[in-house]
């Protein structure tokens, strides 16, 4: 993940002022919360989290079908 500098903020700051990190989630798409100078916390739109928990059933069959052909020989010693 790529993180902009200019969406960098300290844990002290974004406890103080909450909102005005709030408001650059509304500009920038995201934050980084740091604590003691490393990156702890990601602050982004529900919206997002959303959109990413939902995968097409295209990719979901198109994993398990390679997973199914990569480890044919072990589901069918499981299965006797």
């Amino acid at each position: 993940m790529n993180v902009n500098t200019e969406n960098l903020v300290s844990i002290t700051e974004a406890n103080q002022n909450f909102s005005r990190v709030a408001r650059m989630v509304d500009e920038k798409g995201a934050v980084v919360i740091l604590k003691n100078n490393s990156p702890r916390y990601l602050l982004i739109e529900f919206s997002a989290v959303e959109q990413g928990q939902n995968a097409d059933t295209e990719d979901v069959l198109t994993v398990s079908r390679r997973l199914i052909a990569k480890n044919r020989k072990a589901y069918e010693i499981l299965a006797k």
